[in-house]
């Protein structure tokens, strides 16, 4: 492998800007929608569902609204699902929600 400039610089690139790009993206789902619900969107390091469950015990959520990939039997075996996990763990109400199936 040939290396250019800064590994680390470049991956705190990367980061920022997939951050930046779901941050956006969640926006586009609640921007149209007025009502009195406190909406947290919070950015976290490490393994996704021990990170979520924490900020949700932190916050004091009164709900945790997330997505699922929706994987299989074979893949939720061997990776494990994260809306799964939180759901068994948090100790407020989980929505857990489906992607749209895709028109063809």
């Amino acid at each position: 492998f040939i290396v250019t400039g800064d590994p680390v610089a470049a991956l705190m690139k990367y980061e920022h800007e997939l951050v930046e790009s779901v941050m956006a993206r969640s926006r586009t789902v609640y921007q149209d929608f007025e009502s009195e619900i406190n909406i947290e969107r919070r950015v976290g390091r490490g393994d996704a569902k021990e990170v979520i469950c924490n900020a949700v015990q932190k916050l004091k959520a009164d709900m945790l609204v997330m997505g699922t990939h929706d994987y299989g039997f074979f893949k939720r075996a061997l990776l494990g699902s994260v809306s799964e996990y939180c759901a068994k763990r948090v100790r407020c109400p989980v929505i857990i929600v489906k992607k749209q199936p895709q028109d063809n």
